[in-house]
Formats: structure tokens, C-alpha cells, sequence
């Protein structure tokens, strides 16, 4: 975004066209100002880990205590910042099926819940999401901070993601199917839930990447509800794995969940390894 997008919205004589992109600029805006609160927190708390007091700062500031007091409550917490600054374009796989003899489109009812849950995760953290759909010859990432939510398996933009791993990746084999490989300690690790679906367990991946100036973060189940699993695991252990000085953050998530494909628990059984380890 730069002034230009600015000058460009004010002089253009279409009113439809203008009005549509004064929109989308009042969201990245505003998404803006949002990380700009969530930066001046974080300069606050780490000007007093080097020693200065509260009092200290809100002098250099030139604001009073009570301001810093204000500002340290208010602003968005720290881990916004693992999903990127905003807007997120949260992604979805399109699959295709059979209906009365007729191949039509659809989307798989646990990737939407999976959808949903990461939109109320990034809303929580004062984030705005859109949502786009992944075609089976997706190549391509949308243009900004995204979650891409799809297997290796559903579309070419989840292999294209998973080689920037370097320890975690996807194999098939006609024994256990899909399954996710651990270069460091030999494991795989395969669903329960596919090979008895009585066995209510599956795996899920996730990574996270600086992409030059925006975010990916790639979730992948070996099953559906494995990337349902990811997504509540994620919601709820944010602060542990957030990590600033990092460009790269992967690890594999199991969870268990009912009948109707609710997860009940979850727990990380691999990683979460980064570029700093």
C-alpha cells in the first residue's frame, strides 16, 4: 500500500469502482493501525526488560503512566502477529463429487468447520479474514497475509508449501497411505482414524513462513478433521509457539474427537521446529 493507492482511489471518476477500493483500503488501514497498537506495546514491554521503569518510559514517550497503563491492557496481544498484520485470506479446498450422475463441486463440511474455527481465532486477535476457495490446479497463493488449509493430496499449492520444510513432510505408500515424515527422529506418523474410522484419532500439519512481507501458514490433516484438530490446537497455544525472530515454525498435531467430528483434545507430537533451532 502506498500513497499512490491513496491518489489513485481519490482521482478515479468510476463512483462504483471508487468506492469499492476506498473499502478495501479502510480495511488494510485499519489492520494497520491495529499492528501499529500491538508494536508500541511490545516496544513498551521490551524498553522495560532493559531496565527502564514504567515511569521512565511514558516520560520518553512524552504520555503520562496512566497512558502506559492504558496502552499495555488495550493493545492486541503479542501472537497477532503469527498470522501476519492483515487482512488473512483464509483458504479452503473446492473438491469435486458425484451428484445424480453429474460431477459437482463442494466443499468437504470439516475443512468449513476448520475454516471457521481459524476466522474466530484471527478475530479474536483484532484481525479481519476473507475466505477463497482452492481449486484442484492451484499453484498459487492470494496476494497477502493467508492460511492455506489443504493436503498435499487436494491441490498443487499444499506440495508447493511443504518443500520449504525441512524436517516435516508428507509421504504415501500403499501400506499406511498418507502419513507425515519426521527427518530428525525417523518417525511417521500415520491417522488411526483411516485405518479404523472406529478409532476416532487423527494428525494434522501445520507451518508458518515469512513470505517476504506477509505470513503463510499451511495446515494439513492426513484426514479432514486432522486440520480441525491443527486449528483448535492452534487457538489455544498461540503464545508457546510464537516466536518473532523466527521465518520458519512447523510441527504435527493429534486430536481426538466424537462422533459428530467435534474435537475434543489435541496435543502436539512432533515439533514445533524452527529456523533458529
Amino acid at each position: 500500500m502506498t500513497a499512490d493507492d491513496f491518489e489513485q482511489v481519490r482521482n478515479d471518476p468510476d463512483p462504483i469502482r471508487r468506492g469499492q477500493r476506498a473499502s478495501e483500503l479502510m480495511v488494510v488501514y485499519q489492520q494497520r493501525v491495529t499492528e501499529l497498537a500491538r508494536l508500541r506495546k511490545a516496544a513498551i514491554e521490551e524498553a522495560h526488560r532493559h531496565g527502564l521503569s514504567y515511569v521512565e518510559i511514558a516520560e520518553r514517550f512524552g504520555i503520562t503512566k496512566g497512558r502506559i497503563t492504558q496502552i499495555r491492557s488495550e493493545a492486541p496481544r503479542a501472537e497477532r502477529a503469527f498470522f501476519g498484520v492483515g487482512p488473512v485470506a483464509v483458504g479452503i479446498p473446492r473438491r469435486l463429487g458425484f451428484e445424480e450422475g453429474r460431477e459437482r463441486p463442494f466443499f468437504d463440511a470439516n475443512d468449513q468447520a476448520t475454516q471457521e474455527a481459524i476466522e474466530a481465532t484471527v478475530a479474536r486477535l483484532a484481525l479481519s479474514s476473507s475466505r477463497f476457495a482452492i481449486d484442484r490446479d492451484c499453484a498459487e497463493l492470494p496476494t497477502g497475509d493467508a492460511v492455506v488449509i489443504c493436503g498435499p493430496k487436494s491441490a498443487p499449492i499444499a506440495g508447493f508449501l511443504l518443500t520449504n520444510d525441512p524436517v516435516l513432510s508428507f509421504r504415501r505408500t500403499e501400506e499406511d497411505g498418507w502419513s507425515i515424515a519426521d527427518s530428525r527422529t525417523n518417525q511417521h506418523y500415520v491417522s488411526p482414524y483411516r485405518r479404523d474410522s472406529t478409532t476416532r484419532t487423527d494428525v494434522g500439519y501445520f507451518s508458518r513462513r515469512q513470505d517476504g512481507g506477509r505470513i503463510v501458514v499451511h495446515i494439513a490433516g492426513i484426514t479432514s478433521v486432522g486440520s480441525l484438530g491443527v486449528a483448535h490446537w492452534l487457538d489455544r497455544h498461540l503464545p508457546e509457539v510464537f516466536e518473532p525472530p523466527s521465518t520458519f515454525l512447523s510441527g504435527v498435531v493429534e486430536c481426538e474427537f466424537t462422533t459428530d467430528f467435534t474435537v475434543i483434545d489435541t496435543r502436539l507430537i512432533a515439533g514445533p521446529y524452527s529456523d533458529r533451532a
